[in-house]
C-alpha cells in the first residue's frame, strides 16, 4: 500500500505513519499504567513497534492512544497494546480505533484475528469478536512468561 493509512474525526486522527509515534508516551503507558506490560523495557517497546503495524491515535498532533497489530497482512493478526489515555476516554475513541483497524485496506483478507484482554470484552464484542468456544480453546495453545520484565 502506498503511503500511510490516515483518518480524521472531530479534531482527532489515526495514522499508521511510524514517524508520528511518540515512543515515550507509549512506553510510559505500557510500562507503568497497563496491566499486561508492567516494567517493559524501552528497547522492547521499540522493537515491538518496529516489527508491527502500529496505529497511533492523536489529538492536536499529540499522541493519546495506540494499538499494534502483529500480522502477515494476509491471513492472521494479533491485536495488542490497545489504549486510550484517561483524559480522552468516554468519547468513543477506542471504538473508532478498533473500527479503523478492521477497515484498513491491507487487512481485508485476514482469516483469523486474535487478542487477549482482561477487561475490554464489551468493546471487542461490538465488532464481532467472541470468546474461544470449547472446541477452539482445545486447539489453541500458548507459552507465557509473565515475569519476563521482572514485574
Amino acid at each position: 500500500m502506498a503511503g500511510h493509512y490516515e483518518l480524521f474525526k472531530d479534531g482527532y486522527s489515526i495514522s499508521t505513519n511510524p514517524a508520528k509515534l511518540d515512543i515515550a508516551v507509549i512506553h510510559q503507558y505500557l510500562s507503568v499504567e497497563s496491566y499486561w506490560a508492567q516494567n517493559i523495557p524501552l528497547h522492547i517497546v521499540e522493537k515491538s513497534i518496529a516489527n508491527s503495524l502500529c496505529f497511533g491515535l492523536y489529538h492536536n498532533n499529540g499522541q493519546i492512544g495506540f494499538a499494534r497489530l502483529v500480522t502477515d497482512k494476509a491471513t492472521f493478526a494479533y491485536l495488542a497494546d490497545v489504549f486510550v489515555l484517561e483524559p480522552h476516554r468516554g468519547k468513543g475513541l477506542s471504538k473508532w480505533l478498533v473500527q479503523s483497524i478492521h477497515a484498513h485496506p491491507e487487512l481485508q483478507t485476514l482469516r483469523r484475528w486474535m487478542l487477549g484482554t482482561k477487561d475490554a470484552h464489551g468493546l471487542y464484542e461490538q465488532f464481532g469478536w467472541k470468546l474461544l468456544d470449547e472446541g477452539a480453546a482445545k486447539r489453541f495453545m500458548q507459552r507465557h512468561n509473565g515475569a519476563v520484565y521482572g514485574g
